[in-house]
């Protein structure tokens, strides 16, 4: 028999990642749905489909009538919380499989706990390209990376290739925290090319070569994510959206656990700090409106332009 889904946590990513469960995963029975604001799950159940969908009230609910559990939430101290609630339930033969992007040593600590009760853990960060974004969620178009015990991973992977990903990383047999530990790290690509994006335009502005000119270049050398970000910057889609595609919160997390996993191990990462700088200047901008490729703004002010690119 199939076993019951269950999804905790429905921001951007975790919304496109249940919308293709739904559509591509074969599911027999409705997808379970929690958000701690309500209006979440019934906005997406209803987009779903009620009878492919099942809103509850609270994560007891969840463990109760769930057989695999995911959770997709903002960052360590929420996955934790949702955790701590999830361990006042009976757990064994529970299979929990997080996908938010946390510190590794989060990760680790969480199978640790999970598994003491019995239950199976798999780490399934989700998260910005080449991982994927909030669009690449909804078409299916993500990476899964994969860690923790291959009985507990084998279980995951008919919902990954094909349903939620494109591809899988498989790190079977393999502490749980390789899978974050990629992710962040995965994560500094992201932000060091927005810089170098950023810094590119802002020379090309200033020096005349005009940033169109700049931008056929990175199309045509560079297509994909660089092509992707430097469209939304010179849109101006950087400053204008009102719900960030990632929110500059997120990044900083994601940052901060960089630079501290840089710290502990003894690496020099400079291009990861003036990145985080340049974050820190995007809060101060554009408050909760801050996103990724918000950098392009702060990089803007420092070379004596106006943040916003447009009149």
């Amino acid at each position: 028999m199939a076993p019951q889904l269950a999804w905790i946590g429905l921001g951007n990513m975790g919304r496109g990642m249940c919308k293709n469960l739904v559509e591509k995963g074969n599911l027999d029975k409705p997808l379970i749905l929690y958000n701690r604001t309500k209006k979440r799950s019934e906005d997406l159940s209803a987009a779903l489909g009620a009878d492919k969908t099942t809103v509850v009230d609270g994560i007891n609910h969840v463990v109760t009538s769930a057989d695999i559990i995911f959770i997709c939430l903002g960052d360590d101290a929420a996955v934790n919380g949702a955790v701590d609630v999830i361990l006042e339930q009976e757990v064994k033969g529970k299979l929990i499989v997080d996908a938010s992007t946390v510190h590794p040593d989060t990760t680790n600590a969480l199978e640790k706990r999970l598994t003491a009760e019995g239950a199976e853990f798999v780490s399934m960060p989700g998260g910005l390209p080449f991982f994927g974004a909030p669009a690449m969620a909804d078409a299916g178009s993500l990476v899964c990376v994969l860690a923790g015990a291959a009985s507990s991973v084998s279980k995951v992977k008919p919902f990954t290739k094909g349903v939620m990903g494109r591809a899988d990383i498989d790190y079977s047999d393999q502490p749980a925290g390789r899978a974050t530990l990629l992710k962040v790290i995965g994560n500094t690509f992201i932000l060091n090319m927005v810089e170098v994006l950023s810094e590119g335009h802002v020379m090309a502005e200033k020096t005349g070569l005009g940033t169109q000119n700049l931008h056929t270049f990175v199309e045509t050398m560079f297509p994909g994510p660089y092509a992707a970000y430097s469209n939304r910057m010179l849109a101006g889609d950087y400053y204008q959206r009102e719900e960030p595609l990632f929110h500059v919160d997120l990044a900083r997390k994601d940052a901060r656990h960089a630079l501290a996993l840089a710290k502990k191990s003894g690496c020099s990462v400079p291009a990861l700090n003036v990145a985080e700088q340049h974050l820190a200047k995007v809060k101060e901008h554009l408050g909760d409106k801050g996103d990724i490729p918000s950098i392009y703004g702060a990089v803007r002010q420092e070379s004596g332009l106006k943040f916003e690119n447009k009149d």
